[in-house]
């Protein structure tokens, strides 16, 4: 084998792994985006660091850099239901930060004792003897083959490694897409909107930096159009947009059920959201991208020797938490109990 270890992907999930593994592998990643800069794909996220993710941080050591926190700090999300224009201002910790400053800060972080390549394609995956053989593409549209026993797929949402190996595990995909304008309101404020015509998932925006960034996540089927049509509603609640600076896209899944939820076999590990670890209810993922890094850092670095059957047990306690959150998105995305829940105004917090 030319490596022990094959990442797939380099968002918080491939770039913890890689920064976590013992210098003892020979590793080598594989990222499709830019290392530095503006230039290449941009994740449309709302970049707020949960408190799980915050814990995950604490255990490894780490604290964000400056540059990468953003101005202002929101602590509560105003939620508003279409259906019924309700509006409730719930409290919440997190911390906003830059996306795209975030994920090349977490890369930067990976020893130089991994071999990393940026802006590399990878176009197959093959089981070899001992191993699996691995074809990518570079920037300049050449191709190479390099060896690995163990391969990882943390490539996100449309993983090439889960589609090409594991094509019987599909899990539902909506497209995500998000806006940036000059910020014109007079307060800045985070907010989650839902309206089920436009979406059975949910939408949010977020003033960051004298912007103001709004985004949802939408079924495939005409999925800009539903875009366009809650921009356009939302208006008439305070909603200030003018002409978008800039547009981002990317599919995201959106699990329903525990089986949506898959690790790998046969010396192949998914982690982060090719595993489909993403909450339903909020789609937040930066805590399930650290914490099954972690989990399998620990496996691989032990010597384990059944290290995939290890890692689907350890991270039973990430599935079940991940399937409440399926619950807890059906309740909050069924009008009926949605309507109670704001009414009730539990834990809402009136604003002056």
């Amino acid at each position: 084998m030319d490596y022990d270890i094959a990442i797939i992907g380099l968002g918080p999930a491939g770039s913890s792994l890689a920064r976590l593994l013992s210098s003892s592998f020979k590793v080598i990643a594989l990222d499709k985006k830019h290392q530095s800069g503006d230039e290449g794909f941009h994740k449309p996220c709302g970049g707020l660091l949960s408190t799980d993710a915050q814990k995950a941080f604490i255990r490894q050591g780490l604290n964000l850099p400056a540059d990468i926190l953003t101005d202002p700090q929101i602590f509560s999300v105003r939620t508003y239901d279409l259906q019924t224009n309700l509006v409730c201002n719930y409290q919440r910790s997190y911390v906003s930060f830059d996306r795209h400053k975030f994920d090349l800060w977490l890369k930067s972080l990976i020893p130089s004792t991994v071999t990393v390549y940026h802006n590399t394609l990878c176009k197959e995956i093959l089981r070899i003897i001992d191993g699996y053989q691995i074809t990518y593409e570079n920037e300049d549209k050449i191709e190479y083959k390099i060896t690995a026993k163990y391969v990882v797929g943390a490539d996100g949402a449309n993983s090439v490694v889960r589609r090409m190996r594991y094509p019987n595990h599909t899990i539902r995909q909506y497209v995500a897409i998000q806006q940036w304008f000059t910020e014109k309101h007079t307060t800045p404020f985070y907010s989650c909107i839902f309206d089920n015509r436009s979406t059975n998932c949910y939408a949010w925006s977020i003033s960051k930096d004298g912007y103001f960034i709004f985004g949802g996540a939408f079924p495939k089927k005409a999925a800009n159009q539903h875009f366009e049509s809650l921009k356009e509603k939302l208006k008439s609640h305070g909603f200030n947009f003018g002409d978008p600076l800039k547009t981002e896209k990317c599919l995201v899944v959106y699990p329903n059920r525990l089986g949506d939820f898959y690790t790998g076999n046969e010396n192949i590990f998914l982690i982060g959201e090719a595993a489909g670890f993403i909450s339903a209810s909020s789609l937040e993922g930066i805590s399930y991208a650290l914490n099954s890094a972690e989990i399998l850092s620990k496996i691989l670095n032990s010597g384990h020797p059944k290290p995939n059957k290890s890692y689907y047990q350890r991270t039973i306690p990430l599935r079940l938490k991940l399937y409440s959150k399926i619950a807890k998105a059906k309740i909050l995305t069924t009008p009926f109990w949605r309507k109670l829940i704001m009414k009730s105004k539990i834990q809402h917090i009136k604003t002056n």
